[in-house]
């Protein structure tokens, strides 16, 4: 695996060497994140059109929209594409809110190894405090920036997607039709 890694991202070792397995970590939550934030845009402008017209067509075939089982019907195939709509904005948050506090301890790691590298030499030598300062200085710069750009992406996104939400009820109309209950 680490030789396929060298190969196709050469920079990605030294990065992880440089920033420790704290950056490893927030790495992997970045892809993770990133994943389900182009899930959640494949859906509100892939699938989302298509889910919706289908509804539709089924709310728009049914002789009855006046009833109690239209509004029950209707407040079903509403209530599926609004889940569907918000679906992994939750997951996507805590991943954003976790990446700093990751950073943070790769912060704490980082300056436990200097401490430890000032107690074995005795002195305080600099050149054996850089690599436990470069371990800090990276894993949280890691974690803000993946949190950052994360916000940024999970914020429009959900924004869109509850935008959609609130128009599901205009797309569900009730037309005249038999009052039976």
């Amino acid at each position: 695996m680490s030789a396929l890694i060298d190969r196709f991202f050469p920079w990605l070792g030294d990065l992880l060497e440089l920033g420790g397995p704290i950056l490893g970590l927030i790495l992997i939550i970045a892809f993770v994140m990133w994943w389900l934030l182009f899930e959640r845009l494949h859906y509100l402008y892939r699938e989302y059109p298509g889910e919706l017209s289908e509804a539709k067509a089924l709310w728009s075939g049914r002789p009855d929209h006046r009833s109690w089982y239209a509004e029950q019907y209707r407040n079903e195939l509403a209530g599926n594409i609004a889940s569907r709509l918000t679906q992994h904005f939750s997951l996507i948050g805590a991943l954003i809110k976790i990446c700093p506090l990751l950073g943070l301890l790769g912060t704490v790691v980082g300056m436990l190894e200097v401490f430890d590298a000032l107690a074995a030499t005795g002195s305080n030598n600099p050149r054996s405090m850089a690599a436990g300062v470069s371990k800090a200085t990276v894993s949280t710069l890691a974690g803000m920036v993946v949190a950052i750009v994360g916000l940024l992406a999970a914020t429009l996104s959900e924004r869109h997607a509850m935008a959609a939400r609130e128009n599901l009820p205009a797309h569900f109309p009730q037309t005249e039709g038999s009052r039976s209950a």
